[in-house]
């Protein structure tokens, strides 16, 4: 390779485009509009370009690579507001709570009918504590599966968190959240409840989940998964259909 990267005539262009863009441009349009003045566009310098093409490898970069190169430094990427970039995009995240209520509201059916029958009263008078270990098992549940719920054996596949929500917006978010289950055929889930000095949430959910059919059992779950903050839920499994 030459030391020089361009023939006689490309350094003769170069020469003139790097004298035509060292000028500027006008800020003053020929038609008398008022323009933004812009700034001068220096091209890279021969060292520079050759720095460049030693570090993405010769064999690939030609001279007209390298021309353009020199020819756009400087010149930023306009964004484009209408396509969403992948790298800023939010992640999908599970409905919360508030979500879950409106959802329910405005399906109504089968979630407003698993949580009709529930009795606040019922779970309001048996309050357990914050950090109180929350355990229940239906007597036909093996006890192998029990336990292996509350080992965190179980995979849960949905979740709700009824951090500061009223007692109503909870009770529904937490039926919603089972109707989904059964209706995906899904056994575990999960109910992120928090503790609290007065633990009224904690209370409510032990008491309502003790009243549901569909519920074999629940335990707070383990460390990794909110600890006695959370419960770990288990569903009965749909009745296959009969022909």
């Amino acid at each position: 390779m030459s030391n020089s990267l361009f023939s006689k005539e490309m350094q003769d262009q170069l020469k003139e485009l790097k004298g035509q863009l060292s000028k500027g441009r006008d800020t003053v349009s020929p038609d008398g509009d008022d323009g933004k003045p812009t700034e001068p566009v220096s091209l890279l310098t021969q060292k520079q370009v050759k720095k460049t093409v030693k570090q993405m490898d010769s064999e690939h970069i030609d001279d007209d690579k390298v021309l353009f190169m020199q020819a756009m430094n400087g010149v930023n990427q306009l964004d484009d507001k209408n396509v969403r970039s992948p790298a800023n995009a939010a992640k999908a995240k599970k409905p919360d709570a508030a979500t879950l209520s409106k959802r329910a509201a405005a399906q109504g059916g089968e979630a407003s009918d698993l949580g009709a029958g529930l009795s606040d009263m019922q779970a309001l008078l048996n309050p357990v504590a914050g950090e109180a270990y929350l355990s229940y098992k239906n007597p036909t549940l093996q006890n192998k599966i029990f336990t292996q719920l509350k080992q965190g054996k179980l995979r849960w596949y949905d979740a709700v968190d009824i951090h500061g929500c009223t007692i109503d917006e909870a009770r529904v978010a937490m039926t919603q959240l089972l109707s989904q289950a059964k209706q995906n055929n899904e056994t575990s889930v999960k109910i992120v409840h928090g503790k609290g000095s007065e633990a009224i949430l904690k209370t409510c959910v032990n008491g309502w989940l003790r009243q549901l059919p569909e519920v074999l059992a629940f335990c707070s779950a383990p460390p990794k998964d909110g600890g006695n903050g959370a419960v770990l839920v288990l569903l009965k499994k749909n009745k296959p259909d009969s022909e």
